[in-house]
């Protein structure tokens, strides 16, 4: 039982750095955008697409390390039974009919509360995006109509 936790401690920190370094990549390239203002409609809904599916590849970097885990404990069967049960506990869906045996139960609740973060994070990122895009189009406006 000790080993467990600690092996739940160690998945969650490598999804944390995980998120945290692919977040910040992220930033860095959205602050190489930054110079190019996205008046268009276009050009603002091709910045959120490409944050939406740059976070979706993220969760989905640090589901298939939880997977990776079940898989090499033998928790599970095989690889698409370890990504599905990783998948629905992290987006804590938890539809329950993949359910590992008992020294591996805690696993399941420790992966939901770090995909809740994860996902709070992912959330607040694009947040962010979104104002950013807001404030620079408000902006803009506003300076106009003063001239």
């Amino acid at each position: 039982m000790p080993s467990n936790i600690l092996f739940a401690w160690g998945l969650t920190a490598s999804t944390v750095i995980v998120h945290a370094v692919g977040m910040a990549l992220m930033l860095r390239a959205l602050d190489r955008w930054a110079w190019t203002s996205p008046k268009l409609l276009w050009a603002i809904s091709w910045r959120l697409v490409w944050v939406a599916c740059y976070l979706l590849l993220l969760h989905l970097v640090e589901i298939t390390i939880w997977a990776a885990f079940y898989l090499w404990q033998e928790c599970l069967p095989d690889l698409e039974t370890a990504l599905y049960f990783s998948g629905v506990t992290y987006a804590t869906i938890g539809y329950g009919e993949v359910v590992m045996a008992k020294p591996w139960r805690l696993f399941a609740p420790i992966e939901g509360l770090t995909g809740i973060l994860m996902c709070g994070l992912s959330t607040g990122i694009f947040f962010a995006t979104v104002n950013h895009i807001y404030q620079l189009t408000h902006t803009k406006t506003n300076d106009n109509h003063k001239s």
